[in-house]
């Protein structure tokens, strides 16, 4: 009986530009730290620390798709340097962010050019997060972010504020094309889309976290007054708390003695300084901008903490809808964890240096029953997985959730990476049967970067 291959071949990637990223070497694509890969539908974006390069990928090794490069200004005197990097996608609109070692948010058109520049928080981003909870979640309104995760902070972007800034950019292109962005004079929070607004949390009270993601909406503490304000679920990891749990809410709670210095200060030192330019008459304008200032800190209260020294938390990635999260740790264990009741559901052990992505597959065996025939499938014919690449032991593993068994393992040649495209902010006119499902590529950059991706049916 023939073996069933669970991968079918995309197309491949390999250029010359990619000699630039270190291509050409064995494990250039896995073993250098700072290089940083996101994937779309049919584009990838790989990065160094002063260059994103974006391929289009081929049918053929011999076919050269689209290709463009980013250089973005980065300060000098601050050695600052890309650490993240993420795709955004509104329908039409497909723009990359860069998240700096400074603490800032870029926003870059395919074509090169700045759309967006903003400072978070002083500090290195370690990772662009862009998600919507609204797949599974049974709340009465959906939830699109882009988060950005820092050491101890985490901040959250609305994606309908996102969006409203990049409509206002495409109009402006439409009027005048030929005006580059680069040109225009870029204010304190960016350019002329303006600032974007944000909320800022310090996670940081069980130790500097190396990943975080806000898991979803959750309900008000109890005993306190029901307000129109949201509150989010975040989750930590990190070495000094292998997972950590914070209620975040909009609201920058300060005390009362903190508010009315807030108020009063401000208003006495605009007095003096207006009185002081009477006796002076000192009309004279600085010419020196002054630097990008951090908004405050909303309110983060704890919730939960494992400790368990020596173990660290690595890496963290959610389910579609937030309620599950599977950790990487140092020890080579895999923690899937509730993030709704915050306990541990399911562990594996003896992979290390392990990368995890959900997945979506069609186990459901109504479902997959034709394979002559077109059918149009619908979310619930999909069923939740977790894929495990085990490195060290050269193989993916798919498993069912939340409990269930392995379906399947396939071979993973050495040097090649797990990646998963974007979330795809959602149309207002998109249809309820257009379903996409969470799909997963397998991206190999010692053999001629040939992309594959995982099979959707198990059959």
């Amino acid at each position: 009986m023939a073996r069933r291959n669970h991968t079918v071949e995309l197309g491949y990637i390999a250029c010359d530009d990619l000699s630039e990223l270190g291509a050409g070497k064995e494990g250039w694509l896995v073993e250098n730290p700072n290089l940083l890969c996101a994937l779309d539908t049919h584009s990838i974006a790989l990065a160094n620390r002063s260059t994103v390069l974006v391929l289009e990928w081929s049918n053929s090794s011999d076919a050269d798709g689209y290709r463009t490069r980013i250089r973005p200004t980065l300060s000098p005197i601050e050695a600052e340097y890309i650490s993240a990097v993420e795709w955004l996608v509104f329908d039409d609109i497909r723009v990359l962010a860069l998240g700096t070692s400074c603490g800032y948010l870029l926003i870059y058109s395919l074509g090169g050019d700045l759309v967006h520049k903003q400072l978070v928080y002083p500090g290195r981003i370690l990772k662009l997060r862009v998600r919507g909870t609204n797949r599974d979640l049974k709340e009465d309104a959906s939830s699109e972010e882009v988060s950005v995760v820092m050491p101890g902070v985490i901040a959250r972007f609305n994606g309908s504020d996102i969006q409203s800034m990049l409509r206002r950019w495409q109009e402006t292109q439409t009027q005048f094309w030929d005006l580059k962005l680069e040109s225009r004079h870029i204010e304190n929070s960016g350019n002329f889309s303006g600032r974007l607004p944000y909320q800022l949390w310090n996670v940081s009270k069980y130790g500097s976290c190396a990943d975080a993601a806000i898991t979803g909406i959750m309900p008000p503490p109890l005993m306190e007054v029901q307000s129109s304000q949201r509150y989010y679920c975040a989750v930590t990891i990190g070495h000094d708390a292998v997972i950590s749990a914070f209620r975040l809410s909009e609201d920058r709670s300060r005390s009362l003695v903190g508010a009315i210095l807030s108020k009063v200060v401000p208003a006495t030192f605009s007095t003096i300084a207006s009185f002081s330019k009477l006796i002076w008459r000192s009309d004279q304008k600085s010419e020196k901008r002054p630097e990008p200032k951090p908004q405050p800190f909303a309110r983060a209260s704890p919730l939960t903490c494992l400790k368990d020294h020596p173990r660290k938390g690595e890496k963290l990635t959610l389910s579609p809808s937030g309620t599950l999260a599977a950790i990487t740790d140092s020890l080579g264990r895999i923690l899937l964890l509730d993030t709704q009741a915050l306990v541990v559901v399911r562990l594996w052990k003896g992979y290390r240096d392990a990368n995890c992505l959900f997945v979506e597959m069609l186990v459901n065996k109504e479902a997959t029953v034709s394979s002559s025939s077109y059918v149009e499938h619908v979310k619930s014919d999909y069923c939740l997985c977790l894929a495990i690449h085990a490195p060290r032991k050269g193989i993916v593993e798919v498993w069912q959730m939340r409990t269930g068994p392995r379906l399947f393992t396939i071979p993973c040649t050495k040097g090649s990476k797990m990646l998963q495209p974007t979330y795809r902010f959602e149309s207002s006119a998109a249809s309820p049967s257009s379903y996409v499902p969470l799909e997963v590529f397998l991206l190999n950059g010692d053999s001629g970067q040939l992309l594959s991706v995982l099979s959707r049916s198990l059959k």
